[in-house]
């Protein structure tokens, strides 16, 4: 965790500033498409779970929820958090991207879909040993304050932050400054 954060931290203003040329050259109406940041980011691959996610993260970056584009205040925005954003707020940004229902809360339904799609594109290829229906018990295990059956934001803040693997997980950080740089077109 920390030497990746800390590489994430550094990202300079330089690249960022690289990548918003790159916006304006792939998209010069001002709005970015979902096929097309597929394309910047290097979502080609025709897996489902791939493509899932990256539309997951495409529409928390659509804040206007309206048009199903991103503006470039709205890529800026997702630069910014992606690359140079803080424990916080990418907690609150992962909270977002699982609360598929936006009731303030996370299921097991929505942690478990969400768990299936990391896991078939990073946590398969890893040494952990658990399935998904596992992984999602020891998130409701270790974060579930109360027992009730749902995650509410402060309990998922202080759960990720008390835990380093949950963190790990919950933060939803797939190496996102390494991601940006590898698939992003120069």
């Amino acid at each position: 965790m920390g030497q990746e954060e800390s590489h994430t931290e550094e990202m300079d203003l330089a690249r960022i500033q690289e990548l918003c040329v790159i916006f304006m050259k792939e998209c010069p109406s001002g709005t970015l498409h979902l096929h097309e940041f597929k394309k910047i980011f290097g979502g080609s691959s025709s897996a489902v779970e791939e493509s899932l996610f990256m539309e997951t993260i495409f529409n928390s970056f659509d804040t206007n929820q309206q048009d199903n584009t991103l503006d470039f205040q709205e890529y800026v925005a997702a630069l910014h958090l992606i690359l140079r954003g803080n424990l916080e707020d990418r907690l609150k940004w992962s909270f977002k991207m699982y609360d598929k229902d936006a009731n303030g809360k996370l299921d097991r339904k929505e942690v478990k879909q969400f768990v299936r799609i990391l896991y078939k594109i990073k946590l398969q290829k890893t040494n952990i040993s658990m399935n998904p229906s596992q992984i999602c018990d020891r998130i409701f295990e270790l974060v579930d304050q109360n027992n009730d059956g749902e995650i509410t934001l402060s309990e998922f803040m202080e759960g990720a932050q008390k835990d380093e693997w949950v963190s790990n997980l919950l933060k939803l950080d797939v190496n996102a400054t390494g991601w940006v740089i590898q698939n992003c077109r120069r």
